[in-house]
């Protein structure tokens, strides 16, 4: 007989060839721990659909992270009564993040506020004029591309004086018209250009090309942190020497961002995030809880949820690796909302498109939220509310009118 006809084969439950030090062992949250998914995945056809991948395939690791985001956006962050800010961090609407998903997650209702550096709100506006933005190579020599007039964002190119410049002579006539000649917030100044951009894509004969464009129809407002650190604002900047009125007062969006946070809450609501990377719009976004719970003395408890796609490491101390455990001990995270809370460490570019087509597969779309116009009447809740935890007077000495 061969030997491997002459193996015996012990099954799960034939225990009689067991040591007793482990027939006697007492396992008592084995079953707990051992509950999860089991790993034995069908082997692909290349027939399945992008949604079923990830609920059947992602199982560990990274993977399982980006699978369980997912699964958090769609089950629990897409319901009716939460409000969903996102921020975003990185050269994504160059790489044309912005057409294949921002904006359909925005007109699907999917995101209710945006935090952006303002280099991504800028190069947005070259697809609205149908400038050309190209795939091209890491690997290109940059003093040829400066000879040929082109700039380089690792393997993306733009032209130099028919894409750069050319965006910024139009950016600049834009600024110095009448509605601009006024102290706004960095959502009025978005809003204004979005105006702008939907034009520019009516013109063209573009459609949902441009994020500024898309959240100007949807009312999603649109803030970035650091005004003057993009080319939006140095054009801004730059009109002023010319006598231009454009005052851009970063403390109005610090409230306006902190009024749509308190404003879902007291409505009975919640509050969640989905950061793309990491950096000053991430602090931007989070930073509404603190603002409400450490300066303005008003009690709340912090995000009710948190999903954030990044490359950076907890363990250097820096913001965009900081994870939301971190984030509890700052008032950022609810303590009890941990559990909906998820990280994955991987590149954008690869989990936004994973996780806009998963959305759209699984949720129908939601009634836009509309935020943008209702910033008078959010403001106004917040600051009746300040004044009436802090029993305080306006720094004249008056007192507040809160009708």
């Amino acid at each position: 007989m061969a030997r491997t006809e002459r193996m015996h084969v012990r099954s799960r439950e034939d225990v009689s060839e067991m040591p007793d030090w482990l027939k006697k062992k007492r396992c008592p949250h084995k079953e707990q721990y051992m509950s999860g998914q089991r790993i034995r995945p069908r082997n692909l056809t290349g027939k399945e659909k992008l949604a079923d991948i990830v609920d059947e395939a992602f199982l560990a690791y990274n993977s399982a992270r980006l699978k369980e985001g997912c699964q958090l956006f769609v089950d629990k962050m897409l319901a009716p009564e939460v409000t969903i800010g996102m921020s975003i961090s990185g050269a994504l609407t160059p790489a044309g993040l912005g057409c294949s998903c921002i904006i359909p997650l925005i007109k699907a209702g999917f995101v209710d506020w945006i935090v952006s550096t303002g280099a991504n709100l800028y190069h947005d506006m070259h697809f609205a004029l149908n400038f050309p933005v190209h795939a091209g190579s890491f690997k290109f020599d940059d003093t040829d591309l400066r000879e040929n007039d082109l700039v380089r964002i690792y393997d993306v190119l733009i032209p130099y004086s028919d894409g750069l410049m050319a965006t910024d002579e139009i950016l600049r006539d834009i600024l110095i018209q009448p509605e601009f000649q006024k102290e706004m917030g960095t959502a009025e100044l978005h809003y204004l250009l979005g105006r702008y951009c939907a034009e520019w894509e009516r013109k063209n004969r573009l459609k949902d090309v441009s994020v500024l464009a898309a959240a100007y129809r949807a009312g999603v407002p649109c803030f970035t942190s650091s005004p003057g650190d993009s080319t939006i604002g140095m054009n801004v900047a730059g009109v002023e020497l010319r006598g231009n009125k454009l005052r851009v007062n970063p403390s109005i969006d610090v409230n306006e961002t902190t009024a749509i946070v308190l404003a879902a809450k007291r409505a009975g609501g919640k509050s969640g995030v989905v950061l793309w990377g990491g950096g000053s719009p991430k602090n931007f976004m989070l930073q509404t809880e603190p603002q409400i719970q450490e300066v303005l003395r008003i009690k709340e408890f912090g995000q009710d949820f948190f999903l954030q796609v990044t490359d950076a490491r907890p363990d250097t101390g820096g913001l965009s690796g900081a994870t939301p455990s971190e984030a509890v001990s700052w008032g950022k995270v609810d303590p009890t909302k941990l559990p909906d809370a998820v990280v994955c460490y991987t590149d954008t570019t690869i989990a936004m498109p994973i996780l806009t087509h998963y959305a759209l597969a699984r949720h129908k779309p939601r009634k836009l939220k509309r935020l943008y116009d209702q910033r008078p009447r959010i403001m106004k809740a917040l600051t009746k509310e300040y004044f009436v935890h802090n029993k305080v007077k306006m720094i004249d000495g008056s007192e507040p009118v809160l009708d």
